[in-house]
Formats: structure tokens, C-alpha cells, sequence
């Protein structure tokens, strides 16, 4: 049981459809000071897995929230609100590495960079979180214990940076751990309760990193539910003096 959850607490899970963000709502419907969880994707009604769980459980409503989509997130923080005053717990887990169907594939060589690959990297992996606390931000606006949790990578740490490539990717996900110190940093003066931090999940067996999964040790390699108990242990862990910190799958902090 998470012992930082009070009673009656409400989670926002963005990028929930499938993958870790799906894992996340699985496991949350487990834990007993949950009163409600607001599952947002794309296209709820093509979610088939998280469209069975919600019909198990009416404590999970689900949304519609395209990160890419301004009005779209605008719309799911008003849907939020009407039902609820206060979130506890905010995961953004919508994450961009490839898509076929557009052609996106982490770039090899400076010759492989392309302008929309880019965009859509930079929409979702960056710009999406970071939309989503603008919108969502009133929510947090109360005195509980609050945590804003990105799903990060440690390939967008820049110090620890020793292969090079992929470079929208880690590009995006540079700028979002920027995001999410310099948000860490206005909301240690205006949302105490708030701790903001950017999460590495370790290499996870999802289609995310499918494709890359050759050279990936077995003992390195998690399943979705290894991921989500890890990341969820430390965010029950954390006190207001890790707002703003980058952290792995295992509670140690990564360099930018």
C-alpha cells in the first residue's frame, strides 16, 4: 500500500491507453486510499484494455487528451474538474520514440534528422507534460500532498550522454526534464504541496522500446508490472526536497 496516499485521493494518469501508463492504472485500482483515477489517451474508445478495467471498476473514468492538442487537454482538465476540486497524483506517461506509419525512427546519423520528427517528438515528449500542468495545475491548488511525476528517460540526460543519436528523442526528453526543473522551481513558491519530479523507468518491455531490445540484458529489461511497483515506490518515497529532481527507476538521482 502506498503510506503517502490519503483517503480519498484522485490520480491523473496521462498516456494511459497501453504500456506503463496502463500498468499504472492497474496497480492504483489496488491500492485502497484511491477514491477515483482519471485515465487519459488519445482515443479512449480504442483502448480495449483500459476500456475493460474501467468497466470493472467505476472508480476509473476515462478521458480523451491528445497531448499534442492544446484544446484537447484544456477540455480533459475542465472534465477533471467538474468532478473533482483536488488530484494527489499526476503521471505523464505519452511517449514518442518511433512510428512507422509516419515514418519516426530514432536517427542514426545527423543525415536522418528530420523537421517532423522533431515536432512530433518535441509535441509529445515535451510540450505534452508541460501543457498538461498548465491546465491541471488549479487541481493541485490545496493542501495535501501533491506529486507532478514525468516519465522521463535517461537517454535525455545530457551528462550522461556517451552514444550520441537518436536525437529527437533525446532532444525532447532533455527539454522536458528542463520543463519539469524550471516548473519544480515556480511551484516551490506558489504549490508547496506539489513535488515535481521527471522519473526514468528503465528499459521496459512495451512497443515503445520493442524495436530496440536486442542488446538490452534480460536482467535489465522490466516488465510493465516490475516498472510500475519500482516507480511507484518512489513516488511514495519522495519528500519536498526532491521537487525538481531527476530520478531512476531506483530512487538515485541521474545528472542532467
Amino acid at each position: 500500500m502506498l503510506s503517502s496516499l490519503s483517503a480519498g485521493s484522485n490520480v491523473l494518469i496521462q498516456g494511459a491507453s497501453r504500456g506503463i501508463g496502463l500498468e499504472f492504472a492497474r496497480q492504483l485500482l489496488a491500492e485502497p486510499h484511491v477514491d477515483r483515477i482519471f485515465a487519459a489517451c488519445r482515443s479512449p474508445a480504442g483502448a480495449a484494455a483500459l476500456s475493460s478495467l474501467a468497466a470493472r471498476d467505476p472508480r476509473l473514468q476515462l478521458l480523451a487528451l491528445d497531448v499534442s492538442d492544446e484544446d484537447s487537454i484544456r477540455a480533459a482538465a475542465a472534465a477533471v474538474g467538474s468532478a473533482t476540486p483536488r488530484l494527489h497524483l499526476v503521471v505523464n506517461c505519452a511517449g514518442l520514440l518511433h512510428d512507422a506509419a509516419a515514418g519516426i525512427a530514432p536517427e542514426k546519423r545527423l543525415v536522418d534528422v528530420r523537421p517532423d520528427a522533431l515536432s512530433a517528438s518535441f509535441a509529445v515528449n515535451a510540450f505534452g507534460p508541460l501543457l498538461v500542468a498548465k491546465h491541471f495545475e488549479g487541481l493541485l491548488a490545496h493542501e495535501e500532498r501533491a506529486v507532478f511525476a514525468s516519465i522521463s528517460a535517461r537517454v535525455g540526460s545530457i551528462g550522461d550522454n556517451r552514444l550520441g543519436g537518436w536525437y529527437a528523442y533525446r532532444g525532447a526528453k532533455a527539454a522536458q526534464n528542463m520543463f519539469t526543473k524550471t516548473l519544480s522551481i515556480e511551484w516551490a513558491r506558489s504549490r508547496r504541496n506539489v513535488i515535481c519530479v521527471a522519473l526514468h523507468p528503465g528499459t521496459t518491455d512495451t512497443d515503445l522500446s520493442r524495436p530496440f531490445q536486442a542488446n538490452v540484458a534480460p536482467e535489465k529489461l522490466f516488465s510493465s508490472e516490475r516498472t510500475v511497483r519500482q516507480l511507484l515506490a518512489v513516488i511514495d518515497a519522495l519528500q519536498p526536497e526532491d521537487t525538481g529532481r531527476f530520478l531512476g527507476w531506483d530512487g538515485t538521482g541521474i545528472p542532467w
